[in-house]
């Protein structure tokens, strides 16, 4: 098990925590009433920090049950959040509902923080990749044969 250092960069921000035992996710909630008309977008505040260990990387994913009931979705999904970055973690929501607003209340969870490992990697330059079973097929690639 791996310790996430956390701090409240405001006395009224709510700690992050797992909805359920085993959860990959630590559910992040506003510390600000937001209010998102249709195609609005804005960064919306944690009101805390955490310091990701050396090794890992923090991703800022979506709610599945936002996106599924009211549109929200996280623009920069994941948004990465480095070992090194130490300011508050907010929260780019977009509603892509085309008719209703989207009204979250401070304390409402409003997305998701996994971390996972990042090992660190040697850059090296070569003359031609090896060959995979892949290969140069791309986007959408997987199911065309």
């Amino acid at each position: 098990m791996i310790e996430l250092s956390v701090v409240r960069l405001r006395e009224d921000a709510t700690l992050p925590e797992r909805a359920y035992a085993g959860d990959a996710g630590l559910d992040l909630s506003t510390c600000e009433r937001v209010e998102l008309g249709p195609g609005e977008r804005a960064i919306v505040p944690t009101g805390i920090a955490v310091a990701v260990p050396e090794g890992f990387a923090g991703f800022v994913q979506p709610r599945s049950g936002l996106a599924a009931r009211h549109g929200i979705a996280v623009v920069n999904s994941p948004g990465l959040i480095d070992s090194g970055y130490r300011g508050e973690i907010r929260v780019v929501l977009l509603n892509t509902d085309r008719e209703r607003t989207f009204v979250a209340e401070a304390g409402e969870r409003v997305a998701q923080l996994v971390v996972l490992p990042a090992p660190a990697l040697e850059l090296v330059e070569v003359d031609e990749l090896p060959v995979s079973e892949r290969g140069v097929r791309g986007f959408g690639s997987s199911r065309a044969r």
